[in-house]
């Protein structure tokens, strides 16, 4: 049973919020956090496992380097403080996804501290504002094992019959990035966790430290959200955990605002804890109060010694970084002539990297710039999910454009072999070659089309006779329906005019 709620925008108007983002990266290690177990997505459960990730006893962890590494590129691309000497803890809790009963962490030393990332929040009138996240850490230790509750309607444990557990995914390296505490977002907090969440997002894959896919959980936010009435001290958070798309991110952030106005409103206090967030109604609901640090009983992992970054390595590592996404995007937006209001409806859409991507394989800006703003942004509407995640890529996007250019497809056909590969019929061509789309040029062909529109139209044919040869849009308009939109439109007119004895 969902809980009162105040409207987003009424409850911004009555209370100041405050949010927090605790974002897990997956890093794209070829092998786990500790032990040399594949760290692959997608195998059969159980089969990436051994005593070291199992916690058997004796099995003693070793570092990963390259997962060490990839937090440092993080770190220095969020404009962090690298520690220069830095440990693991032990932090101490059970749950059955955790084979070892507790979770390897940095705790009170981690490897990354005091950064920031800028993002651009869309405002009113169709530009962008630049805010900036101020990050508190950014910490490495492994990602738990995956339960799957049997039995029930909703997924969860609540309802099931029984639970399993898969352990391939226990051990994996993961990235936590602790923003600190956000305030003065305005009317805006939910706009503001949304565009966090895809600024990191491009950084990371920028870094290619990760594939950063959030349907996969390789990359999972926990959104924290507190109100206070004007100038009246910070409230009590609430943390909505395992958030799984951006669309979602915003989402939580407008439920939890509205639902704690509500509270507040009618006397009510917040309490602090998790919530779950459901995807399918956009509302949490309550899981269980949140622990404190002390209630993890942290202690300095023996296993393992400690983690000292040599300087000159972390400084190899910082010239080697690559451009910040946010540059390089307004590089290319410059280099491509796109207006500022462009840019800003695109990045509204969530769709700039993918025009640019467009653009990158071949299409030109002002097509590619109308394929995401307009049918593929309808799409993603009607599926309430990111452009990002249709299944369509920005190269069989440009493959549409070039054969359109081509000629062998019109705008109308071009938009039907886009919804077959929406619909998973396979890519650009193969959609054309199994719904046989291709432009008809062929003069034989279309001359019967051709005269049964005269046939069919005479009036029509008597104005383009007596001069008025924009009448002839009419009998094209004809033949194309009769061939399903497939006749090449400039043959049919040229047809047309031939047969009535007209010249342009």
């Amino acid at each position: 049973m969902s809980e009162p709620a105040v409207p987003y925008a009424e409850a911004l108007r009555e209370f100041e919020p405050v949010i927090g983002l605790e974002t897990h990266v997956e890093l794209g290690t070829a092998s786990k956090m500790f032990c040399g177990c594949d760290a692959s997505f997608g195998a059969e459960p159980n089969t990436h496992t051994c005593p070291v990730c199992l916690g058997l006893p004796g099995a003693l962890p070793v570092v990963n380097a390259r997962a060490i590494e990839s937090t440092v590129r993080i770190g220095l691309a969020l404009h962090c403080d690298i520690a220069s000497w830095c440990r693991f803890a032990r932090k101490n809790y059970f749950y059955p996804d955790m084979p070892k009963n507790f979770q390897t962490s940095q705790y009170d030393e981690p490897l990354c501290t005091d950064g920031y990332l800028d993002v651009e929040v869309p405002v009113e009138g169709g530009t962008a504002e630049t805010v900036r996240i101020p990050i508190e850490r950014v910490h490495l230790e492994e990602d738990t094992g995956k339960s799957l509750h049997v039995g029930g309607a909703t997924g969860r444990i609540h309802g099931a019959s029984h639970s399993l557990v898969d352990y391939n995914r226990a051990g994996i390296p993961l990235v936590e990035i602790v923003t600190k505490p956000v305030a003065g977002t305005g009317a805006r907090p939910a706009e503001v966790a949304k565009a966090y969440v895809t600024e990191l997002r491009d950084v990371l894959r920028g870094l290619g430290v990760s594939d950063v896919r959030m349907e996969q959980g390789s990359l999972r936010c926990d959104v924290n959200v507190s109100l206070n009435p004007p100038g009246a001290p910070w409230g009590t958070r609430s943390e909505t955990k395992n958030v799984n798309s951006l669309r979602s991110v915003e989402r939580a952030v407008r439920s939890e605002v509205e639902r704690q106005a509500a509270r507040l409103r009618a006397g009510q206090r917040i309490v602090q804890e998790t919530r779950h967030f459901h995807e399918d109604s956009g509302l949490s609901t309550s899981g269980r109060s949140k622990e404190e640090a002390t209630d993890y009983r942290y202690f300095p992992e023996p296993d393992l010694v400690p983690v000292a970054p040599d300087p000159e390595w972390v400084a190899e590592l910082r010239a080697d970084l690559p451009e910040a996404p946010s540059v390089l995007r307004r590089r290319q937006i410059g280099s491509l002539g796109l207006s500022e209001l462009d840019s800003a409806a695109m990045v509204n859409a969530g769709a700039l990297d993918l025009v640019l991507a467009t653009v990158a394989a071949g299409a030109p800006a002002a097509e590619a710039r109308n394929w995401w703003l307009g049918p593929l942004a309808q799409a993603a509407n009607a599926g309430g999910v990111e452009p990002a995640d249709l299944p369509i890529t920005p190269d069989q996007v440009a493959r549409v454009v070039a054969i359109v250019a081509e000629g062998s497809l019109t705008p109308g056909l071009a938009r039907q072999v886009v919804e077959g590969v929406l619909a998973g019929e396979g890519g650009p061509d193969q959609v054309i070659r199994a719904r046989g789309l291709a432009v008809v040029s062929d003069e034989g062909v279309l001359a019967a089309a051709v005269d049964e529109a005269l046939a069919a139209s005479p009036d029509a044919a008597d104005k383009v006779r007596s001069g008025k040869v924009a009448a002839v849009g009419a009998l094209v308009g004809a033949v194309m329906k009769a061939t399903r939109g497939q006749a090449d439109a400039t043959v049919v007119r040229r047809l047309l005019l031939e047969r009535l004895g007209v010249s342009e």
